[in-house]
């Protein structure tokens, strides 16, 4: 249900909340992918890759079983190798990403790419689409010829493809012989890469089909202005009362303490997350899935967002402003707050240092019930690769076992930062700093990160005050995630009708919060929903569910 805005997105580079569904797109894919049995009902299961951690720097903050990520107040002063050898065999490879940068400059010129390439053993030709243009790009390519296809895709966990995972099925090259149990021994670097992602990506008819991204726990999470807020009365262990009261304390003249981009539905993920709303769903003991859009709780949340925005406290462009327009505003103290992923706190702090001290917001409680945050999807997307022979696959694997590299490695500093006097110095606490080169030839603008990246850790350049504020807010709230329990499940009504459903629930929900329709509303959109196709959906995770446990 927190279906995250692609503005947000645009500058989160995070998985937080669930998938962006837009309707109408990728339905031509279909003779192209086929209709088959994606689902894991009655297949056997390919055993999850063995996990075998990296050695690294030990984190001076450490990590929890529950999803506290390591934090690094200092940049780790000796590097360690962890690739063994160039992986590349001089051939070309080409691939295709998301990207949520400017275009690159072309390889000829752009030293970074030269230095990847150089590392790599390969030549990279590189097929790099906006987001913006993502989904008519993948229809192209999912309906296309086989012969065609790059040999790395990237499939861009943001919005909902119809069809994809028969696309994937059919087209794509099973990884299972490869990476399975303990087959991903030959890949030290991918067999770092924690389960929980590769659960979160989920199989397709029982195989491993892909790689994911592996993001951490927290999802869309409120980032406010702290000082705006302390000064407006935030407190720790504050009600939805409270919230309610600093809102609308806070908010004077041209000053509003809540911001909202368009699609996001007035922040729906901090605050249903907060009423203990399901994200999306929830399954029982008995392994019944139940929509988050027929519990109360989701639609007390929607009320408690009418209400704010009737008495004021939302931004009044809340329903059309872009992410980045928002940025802006959030920056500049036009606004003290607004929804992004988690994996935003990197550019909130870098970029709002000597302007204004970003947090991460806790949740405030609802009748007396601890609040709760968003469990993101631990998988940010994941990579396939086109079939081929057994000796290129191996040599694909070997590049992306290379850019998984982790934190604290000299692989991974390279595609993070590029070439050291070239596109990064070091601040007196050893920290990379970006040169003026570094700024435009990065791993943002050619996104190596979407093909593949170790598991993540909390890491601001230069700022351990920030890692630590970080550190201590996911322990108070990584206990109380709710998580989308169809993660790495597969439903054919919802790969085939998804986007549209999910799109008449935003819409009824964003019409209410913004006064143009009556809370009643929502029962009657519900049972529509519900008759197209919710209910099928909850019976499909529901036999899926089944065969994953």
């Amino acid at each position: 249900m927190s279906r995250m805005s692609r503005r947000t997105l645009l500058r989160s580079m995070a998985a937080g909340g669930a998938a962006v569904s837009v309707p109408g797109l990728l339905t031509a894919c279909s003779s192209g992918s086929g209709d088959g049995d994606v689902s894991n009902s009655g297949k056997k299961l390919a055993p999850w890759p063995a996990h075998r951690p990296a050695t690294g720097p030990k984190p001076d903050l450490a990590p929890t079983e529950e999803g506290v990520q390591a934090g690094y107040t200092s940049y780790p002063s000796d590097l360690a190798k962890s690739v063994s050898r160039t992986p590349g065999d001089g051939s070309t490879v080409r691939v295709m990403t998301v990207s949520f940068g400017t275009p690159p400059k072309p390889a000829s010129a752009n030293r970074f790419w030269a230095a990847v390439e150089k590392a790599l053993g390969v030549k990279i030709e590189y097929t790099i689409i906006s987001q913006a243009d993502y989904q008519k790009k993948m229809a192209t390519v999912m309906a296309g010829d086989a012969d065609a296809l790059p040999d790395i895709i990237n499939m861009f966990s943001g919005f909902t493809l119809p069809r994809e995972a028969q696309f994937v099925q059919r087209r794509a090259q099973d990884l299972t012989p490869y990476l399975s149990g303990d087959a991903i021994a030959d890949y030290p670097n991918l067999a770092n890469i924690p389960t929980h992602a590769w659960r979160d990506m989920g199989r397709i008819g029982g195989r491993i089909f892909g790689i994911p991204l592996e993001r951490p726990l927290p999802g869309s999470t409120l980032w406010v202005n702290q000082d705006m807020f302390a000064e407006a009365g935030m407190k720790e262990g504050w009600t939805a009362e409270d919230f309610t009261a600093v809102a609308r304390r806070g908010t004077r003249g041209k000053t509003y303490m809540l911001g909202a981009a368009a699609q996001s539905g007035f922040g729906n993920g901090y605050h249903s997350a907060a009423h203990n709303a399901p994200q999306s769903w929830a399954v029982t003991g008995n392994g019944t899935f139940l929509p988050a859009a027929a519990d109360e709780r989701y639609k007390a949340s929607i009320a408690f967002r009418a209400q704010l925005r009737e008495n004021g406290s939302y931004h009044p462009d809340a329903t059309s402003i872009s992410q980045i327009d928002l940025t802006t505003l959030y920056y500049n103290g036009t606004v003290g707050s607004m929804q992004d992923g988690f994996g935003a706190y990197l550019p909130k702090y870098r970029e709002s240092k000597g302007k204004m001290s970003p947090a991460a917001a806790l949740p405030y409680s609802v009748g007396g019930e601890p609040g709760g945050i968003v469990a993101a999807r631990r998988s940010f997307g994941y990579t396939v690769l086109k079939q081929a022979e057994k000796e290129r696959v191996e040599l694909l694997l070997r590049i992306l076992d290379y850019l998984a590299a982790p934190f604290g490695s000299v692989e991974w500093e390279l595609t993070h930062y590029g070439v050291e006097g070239v596109h990064f110095t070091r601040a007196e606490d050893g920290s990379p700093e970006y040169t003026k080169l570094g700024e435009v030839e990065n791993n943002t603008n050619l996104p190596l990160k979407y093909l593949a990246e170790g598991p993540q850790v909390l890491f601001v350049p230069g700022m351990p005050d920030a890692v630590r504020a970080l550190h201590t807010w996911q322990r108070k709230v990584v206990p109380h995630a709710v998580r989308n329990a169809s993660f790495g499940l597969q439903s054919a009504t919802h790969n085939a009708q998804g986007a549209t459903l999910q799109t008449l629930l935003d819409d009824t929900a964003t019409g209410i919060i913004a006064g143009r329709l009556p809370l009643s509303e929502w029962d009657a959109t519900v049972k529509k929903w519900r008759s197209r196709g919710g209910d099928r959906m909850a019976e499909e995770y529901a036999k899926d569910y089944a065969a994953n446990t």
